[in-house]
């Protein structure tokens, strides 16, 4: 059962009672991520999200490793380009126990500069760690260009020179400043609890949070065609090639999933048997769909061998192509909705993925959405809702390249898109 409560000062707290097990999953959301920082700002949502865990008042970085190991609990954090999220996964009986340090790290962050000091080297070292991660490297590459210009374009872990700015004064600015103010923050929680327990644990802690007037102000985008090639001293050639996407609301969503599916997005799929099964070009390579407020991109990741790049991009461009102008037969379209429903029923057993696709819900929605009705709009997608939206994005003006490898531009001549 799904219950929700918005406190006086703008804090949403949403919870789904899952009584089937012995768990809880609690998350802290809050609704800003690398896109609402300012260019000499990139990476302060992430380096800020690792400093909850370097000790408060309270408690040192030792202190809350311990805690939360004693009882067997688990404890992480993410950033997003859209949002930055805390949470715990405890047994029920140690619900308090997240209560409480959950409201302690996010409210009472020493900030300590020793910390930050030690806390700065490590994030580059998670900087060169991503760059030395080619087939990961690539979609931050990818995503710098077709984003081009644009707060989406920015790496969330930020670069090198950022990093090293920052201070116990500018963490501590970005913090106070409206991003991280209690209209932005969704306290989610799944498993064998009480909403009414959940509501008044938060409302002694965060409900004291002062309520202020949101100040964020996110630019729209036109995604643009764009191509780039780097050269690296790799074994590989990886490759992202991308359109234009679906923003989350989209109407045609929902055939976004289904295409994706058919397309790149299991082990049948069309690119995954015409290019590895088939041609064995690739050992990876899959699409996905990234979508934020008020844009997306759809993206397709493989890694080649030098000799072979110009053939397995017009590989892809030609399944692409193909969807656009002959569009799914209705035998595919029925695979992908059981593949997406069986995806989504397994996905539905784990606490933690209901925890996070409530808060999911409320980032983007602001309602409640349950996997009833996520099933039953999979099962409305029809071939035609497919073929729509496969011709409204898979345009030529909006086809993107990134090469990342033991190449050159002239390996890769920008006219291959239009093959």
């Amino acid at each position: 059962m799904h219950q929700k409560t918005v406190l006086d000062n703008g804090i949403t707290i949403t919870t789904e009672h899952f009584p089937h097990v012995r768990s809880i999953s609690l998350g802290v959301w809050i609704v800003t991520g690398s896109r609402d920082e300012n260019t000499a700002q990139n990476g302060i949502a992430h380096f800020i999200e690792h400093m909850f865990f370097k000790g408060t008042q309270k408690r040192s970085a030792l202190d809350i490793s311990k805690e939360i190991d004693s009882i067997g609990g688990v404890i992480n954090a993410l950033t997003s380009k859209e949002y930055t999220g805390l949470y715990v996964k405890v047994l029920d009986k140690n619900i308090d126990v997240a209560f409480d340090l959950l409201a302690d790290i996010f409210l009472n962050s020493a900030f300590d500069p020793k910390e930050i000091e030690r806390e700065r080297e490590v994030i580059i070292q998670e900087i060169h760690l991503s760059e030395d991660t080619p087939d990961e490297h690539i979609q931050e590459l990818f995503s710098k260009a077709f984003f081009k210009g644009h707060p989406l374009a920015q790496p969330i872990l930020g670069n090198l020179e950022t990093v090293s700015s920052f201070n116990r004064k500018t963490l501590l600015s970005f913090l106070n400043q409206n991003h991280f103010q209690p209209s932005n923050i969704i306290i989610s929680a799944t498993g064998n609890l009480n909403h009414e327990q959940i509501t008044h644990a938060f409302s002694k802690t965060f409900g004291t949070l002062p309520k202020r007037t949101p100040n964020q102000c996110r630019t729209p985008l036109d995604p643009i065609s764009s191509f780039s090639v780097h050269t690296k001293k790799l074994e590989q050639v990886h490759l992202c090639i991308g359109t234009r996407g679906v923003k989350q609301d989209h109407s045609l969503r929902y055939a976004g999933y289904v295409l994706n599916t058919i397309l790149g997005g299991s082990m049948s799929s069309r690119l995954f048997q015409q290019i590895r099964e088939k041609k064995g070009l690739a050992y990876s390579i899959y699409s996905y769909f990234s979508s934020f407020f008020d844009t997306g991109v759809f993206t397709v990741y493989l890694g080649v061998s030098k000799k072979t790049v110009t053939e397995a991009i017009k590989l892809v461009i030609a399944e692409l192509d193909k969807c656009k102008n002959n569009g799914i037969s209705e035998a595919e379209i029925i695979t992908a909705k059981e593949h997406l429903k069986g995806n989504t029923l397994l996905a539905s057993e784990s606490v933690d993925s209901r925890m996070t696709r409530l808060a999911k819900c409320e980032i983007y929605f602001n309602k409640f959405i349950s996997i009833e009705e996520i099933l039953d709009n999979i099962d409305q997608v029809t071939p035609q809702d497919v073929k729509d939206l496969a011709h409204e994005i898979f345009d030529r003006k909006y086809l993107s390249l990134a090469a990342l490898g033991p190449i050159t531009h002239k390996d890769v001549p920008p006219d291959v898109l239009d093959a």
